[in-house]
């Protein structure tokens, strides 16, 4: 399975398999993570064997059953951004290797004594990985033009962007941002106002999905 391929067979998946992830898959993983972690400025940790986490009465309330693996995305305080995009590389990676994902803000108790804060640093969230009980489904599809601004003709390479960014995962499903063809080879990505929170991390993961189908080659960020 390819990135895009991953793009399009990824869902949100709550519910897990009592199955360990296999020693191969684990290091995969911790390569990738090391690598963000250098070039995103982040200190992501994988977290496994460890259901306490969602064993509580916040992951039932969230619906959360059988997670004992997860993404502990830890970065410095106001790299959400940072957080989103390299934390939908590993989401998208862990989908290729055969495993399924659910970025989660909220519904999980914390386990300080699982990973490493640093001075500066903070939790901002967990990411869900293991076997899903099922392959989840696809979230409800609203129409491109409510999030694009193209002065002319959109180009086949940021139409394929697009579609990507909408298959994105962000919070509650909100979907709060905004692409702006600026020229011919020039995108302005920016995060809407929301209630929620978590825009300027969601902003971070449609971007990434925006880079994978758009290809880095065709444009530029502003």
């Amino acid at each position: 399975m390819t990135t895009q391929e991953a793009i399009v067979a990824r869902h949100s998946v709550r519910q897990y398999q009592e199955k360990p992830l296999e020693a191969s898959i684990i290091n995969r993983l911790n390569e990738e993570i090391a690598l963000c972690n250098q070039v995103g400025k982040l200190h992501i940790q994988l977290v496994v064997n460890e259901p306490k986490a969602f064993a509580g009465g916040l992951a039932k309330y969230g619906k959360f059953s059988g997670v004992s693996n997860y993404l502990a995305m830890i970065g410095r305080k106001g790299a959400d951004e940072a957080i989103g995009y390299y934390g939908e590389r590993l989401v998208l990676l862990a989908q290729t290797l055969g495993l399924n994902s659910c970025w989660v803000g909220l519904s999980f108790r914390k386990q300080p004594d699982q990973y490493q804060i640093d001075d500066g640093e903070k939790l901002h969230c967990v990411i869900a990985l293991g076997y899903g009980a099922t392959q989840g489904v696809q979230h409800l599809m609203r129409p491109m033009e409510q999030f694009v601004k193209v002065h002319g003709t959109m180009p086949e390479w940021f139409k394929r962007g697009m579609d990507a960014v909408l298959l994105a995962p962000t919070a509650v499903h909100q979907q709060k941002f905004e692409f702006e063809l600026v020229d011919d080879h020039t995108v302005c990505a920016r995060a809407r106002f929301t209630l929620v929170g978590y825009g300027k991390m969601d902003l971070g993961i449609v971007k990434y999905h925006f880079e994978i189908a758009a290809g880095k080659e065709n444009f530029s960020w502003q």
